[in-house]
């Protein structure tokens, strides 16, 4: 059974930085693209970030994060990333990881339908 666990959401004041954790179980972490998605009340869930696995580390990310944000991962501990500064109320929202066992980003990243697995989520409010 393939689990995803994200950690590291919370309460943050505007300007603030946190940094998202995404740990794997259950599946060869270093061949998985991940991908972070996030839903704020309301909206959409939306395409944030990926970080591709297998060769390719290449990233992706949303217009509305890129340049204050960055994607990441360590294969050996299984988990992936999502730093994410200079954060604003609009970035409350609850904050998924996804894996793709193709294993690749691409400009694409932000359609739900390609990924295999998901977690269950963690909040993430910006506030002061």
């Amino acid at each position: 059974q393939v689990t995803l666990v994200e950690s590291g959401g919370g309460l943050v004041q505007p300007g603030g930085s946190l940094r998202l954790s995404c740990t794997v179980s259950g599946f060869t972490f270093e061949s998985l693209a991940i991908a972070w998605f996030r839903q704020a009340p309301g909206r959409e869930r939306e395409g944030v970030s990926c970080i591709g696995g297998r060769t390719s580390s290449r990233t992706y990310y949303a217009d509305s994060v890129s340049g204050r944000s960055q994607i990441s991962r360590d294969n050996a501990k299984n988990t992936a990333y999502l730093q994410l500064n200079n954060l604003e109320s609009e970035d409350t929202a609850v904050y998924f990881c996804a894996a793709d066992a193709v294993g690749y980003c691409s400009g694409s990243f932000h359609l739900e339908g390609l990924y295999d697995f998901w977690g269950q989520g963690i909040q993430v409010s910006v506030s002061s």
